[in-house]
């Protein structure tokens, strides 16, 4: 059997390290993990950011217009959850599908939003979700098909309460 010897407070003390001082080291520790949570992310991204991302995604630097249909609200009273529906005009068939959509904002801490991919399977190309915007900006949405070719839509959004630290 082992027998422990109980530091006393003041043996403590003598090796450097009180009960107070491990406390307040403790307390610091926390405080320094919490309080980096605290800080809100700055919006990141810009219209250029957004289109180097929708380049590098799609493929081009050149989309066209058309096709592409952004379901949002002129208005969103509050940023956090922004209801989004998007359609492409495409038969969804072997030959002729969209493959990707690509979402990005650009006033968001990171210029990417959400991607789908799709098949000719989906039946149609149109998804829905819920977005959260930091402020008033642009959505972005690029949808590229199965030929290759690349269409770009966008849409303005007013947030009234940002949802992203905004």
């Amino acid at each position: 059997m082992i027998k422990r010897k109980n530091m006393t407070h003041n043996a403590t003390k003598k090796a450097g390290f009180g009960r107070r001082e491990v406390l307040k080291a403790a307390g610091v520790g926390v405080m320094a993990i919490v309080g980096s949570g605290l800080v809100p992310k700055t919006a990141k991204a810009s219209p250029a950011s957004v289109a180097k991302f929708m380049a590098t995604s799609s493929g081009t630097s050149t989309p066209k217009s058309g096709k592409v249909k952004i379901k949002l609200p002129d208005i969103a009273e509050n940023g956090n959850t922004v209801p989004l529906t998007v359609s492409v005009d495409s038969p969804m068939t072997p030959d002729n599908y969209v493959k990707s959509i690509y979402i990005g904002a650009e006033g968001n801490p990171n210029p990417q939003i959400v991607s789908f991919n799709l098949t000719p399977s989906s039946g149609k190309a149109m998804v829905s979700t819920r977005v959260r915007l930091a402020k008033t900006q642009k959505v972005v949405v690029t949808a590229v098909m199965s030929d290759g070719s690349v269409y770009q839509s966008k849409k303005k959004v007013k947030v009234t309460i940002g949802g992203c630290g905004g």
